[in-house]
């Protein structure tokens, strides 16, 4: 994750580059239910309107939390499917705000209704996430259901009304980029807080949609409008959260910025970068699906690391005789290609690893994805080749 807006604060006001500091333990986005009232077209999960078998019961959900507060997990995502429909997702909630997580509800915002309001608000989430693909009938198509915009956004109101810190989410592709203008303007009319765009990444049903990714001048522009945004906020004095995911590219197309329209704070800002050190799939960041498999992030579905029905995440997570979290927990990955020669590895950490996974076979080939020119790089015509 690329918190845009905290490094364009450290433009504005630089920061003294201090040590680094690790988080205790990964950030865990846990699918605690496959099932969904929606059949998005982007959907990793792959999920739908009907009962999974085998998922983990509340007894075996609280085990697992025990393990993982013990471990040093800071953040909890609970996220699905739609969460909103695994029936003790409140005392599931609860159970993790006491225990101290911060706590984040990751929604398609149609169930959000006056009839769970009450619930969701006594909680206390810290953040409730809401995914929007565009305005209108582009939202509708993207998510398979006529009118899911227009409750989303009741969803979103409802939240914000009551005080529940709420943010649109939205998954860059090809069919509606062109609407980023407008979600961004909707983000400001609603008084909402956070923005988190998503670069498409090749997995699940994205993964069968992979001809609709943006080209990369698509992808450019949007980081364009995004930066845009985000510094004017800043300006104005009305600072909002800008988050960008699934493309670490995004730290350098960043640091290309800088030098243009910010040259003197260059040297800091590409420190500071390297400090965030870019993709932390398998290192920070970590998944748990619906059945208790844990993956290095929620774009490796297909590829379990082990289950905490058999063995406790903890030991799951740090068991680096598998080849996958070996190479992800390595300093610098050993990836191939573009991502191999480029001079800003320190800063993106080699990218998306499922994505040359997805297109190569090989996890360590460079990411198709990367938006960024040879030069821009530092690769030679010869190196790329």
């Amino acid at each position: 994750m690329f918190r845009l807006t905290q490094f364009l604060q450290e433009v504005r006001n630089p920061a003294p580059l201090g040590p680094k500091r690790n988080p205790p333990g990964p950030v865990v986005i846990w699918n605690l239910v496959r099932r969904c009232n929606l059949t998005c077209k982007h959907c990793y999960s792959i999920s739908a309107d009907k009962d999974f078998p085998g998922e983990l019961n509340t007894r075996e959900v609280y085990a697992v939390m025990d393990d993982l507060k013990a471990f040093g997990v800071p953040v909890l995502i609970l996220s699905g499917g739609e969460p909103l429909l695994r029936q003790d997702i409140f005392a599931i909630a609860h159970r993790a705000k006491e225990m101290g997580f911060y706590v984040a509800l990751s929604s398609n915002g149609t169930l959000i209704g006056r009839d769970n309001l009450d619930a969701i608000a006594g909680v206390g989430f810290d953040y409730v996430g809401v995914s929007l693909d565009g305005i209108g009938a582009t939202h509708d198509r993207f998510r398979r259901l006529d009118g899911a915009f227009d409750a989303a956004l009741r969803g979103i109101r409802l939240c914000r009304e009551r005080g529940i810190k709420v943010g649109l989410r939205f998954t860059l592709t090809q069919d509606n980029a062109a609407e980023l203008p407008q979600l961004l303007q909707l983000m400001d009319d609603e008084g909402l807080d956070k923005f988190y765009l998503s670069h498409l990444n090749y997995a699940g049903r994205g993964n069968k949609n992979r001809r609709d990714d943006v080209f990369h001048q698509t992808t450019r522009q949007a980081m364009d409008l995004l930066i845009r945004a985000c510094w004017q906020h800043l300006e104005a004095g009305t600072p909002k959260e800008f988050v960008t995911g699934n493309n670490d590219a995004d730290g350098v197309y960043l640091l290309q910025w800088v030098a243009q329209h910010h040259p003197r704070h260059l040297e800091h800002i590409r420190q500071k970068l390297a400090q965030w050190g870019g993709n932390a799939s398998g290192v920070n960041v970590a998944n748990i699906d619906n059945l208790g498999n844990v993956h290095p992030d929620t774009m490796w579905w297909n590829y379990g690391l082990g289950n905490v029905r058999e063995r406790p995440f903890s030991e799951i997570w740090q068991d680096l005789s598998d080849p996958l979290m070996a190479g992800l927990k390595t300093h610098p990955r050993p990836v191939t290609g573009r991502c191999g020669a480029c001079a800003h590895l320190a800063i993106c950490n080699g990218n998306t690893r499922v994505r040359a996974w997805q297109t190569s076979g090989d996890p360590w080939a460079e990411d198709p994805a990367c938006y960024l020119d040879d030069d821009e790089i530092g690769l030679f015509p010869e190196a790329a080749a």
